[in-house]
């Protein structure tokens, strides 16, 4: 069972269930079996420059920020939920980004959303770029 738990101020009109539907299909790619959490929050650019001041020292909005509950690199085994949930983590996307990139790249926002939403629960299952 997947639970997906998505905040945004009305103004940010987002497909929740695309959103939904591109977790389940990341999960399902990599063969994941088990009960999953993700919260997704859709923010201004100020907010996400906040979050990126507090947590990344970077004085400077971005795209999509995500937020694992849990440390891949950690070389400990995990304790199992009591809930048998595990809970992956959060991910923050700048929706006033999020438009600006899908005009640059010729493409639809939620379309853009998805891309963003993909890459964020890459990073959510342990999956990190260089």
């Amino acid at each position: 069972m997947l639970s997906v738990y998505i905040k945004t101020d009305s103004h940010y009109k987002v497909n929740r269930s695309r959103i939904r539907k591109t977790i389940e299909e990341i999960l399902t790619e990599k063969k994941t079996k088990g009960n999953f959490e993700v919260s997704v929050t859709v923010v201004g650019d100020r907010m996400m420059k906040n979050l990126n001041k507090k947590f990344r020292n970077v004085d400077d909005t971005t795209d999509v920020l995500s937020f694992p509950l849990t440390d891949s690199k950690a070389k400990t085994s995990f304790i199992d939920p009591p809930d048998d949930t595990l809970r992956l983590g959060d991910i923050v996307i700048s929706y006033p980004q999020a438009i600006d990139e899908a005009v640059e790249e010729n493409k639809m926002v939620d379309d853009k959303i998805d891309e963003l939403v993909r890459h964020a629960m890459m990073h959510l299952i342990g999956i990190h770029h260089d």
